[in-house]
C-alpha cells in the first residue's frame, strides 16, 4: 500500500532561520504547480511513478 505523507521541519522559530537562509543564498524548490483540476491525474501520476517533483495545488487561480 502506498501513501502520501509531509514532513515536520521545526518550530516557527527554525521555520524561518530555513527560509532566511534558503532566500539569501537563492535555493528554491523543486516543484511543478498544478491547478486544483488537475488533481485526479496528479494522482495517477502518482501512481505510475511519474512525478520528478513535488506537485503543489494552486487553489487561489483555480477558483477564477
Amino acid at each position: 500500500m502506498k501513501s502520501i505523507s509531509g514532513s515536520v521541519v521545526g518550530g516557527t522559530k527554525e521555520t524561518q532561520e530555513m527560509l532566511d537562509f534558503c532566500a539569501a543564498h537563492k535555493i528554491y524548490p523543486n516543484i511543478e504547480i498544478i491547478p486544483i483540476q488537475y488533481v485526479n491525474e496528479a494522482i495517477e501520476r502518482l501512481i505510475k511513478k511519474d512525478v520528478k517533483y513535488r506537485f503543489v495545488v494552486y487553489i487561489e487561480n483555480s477558483l477564477k
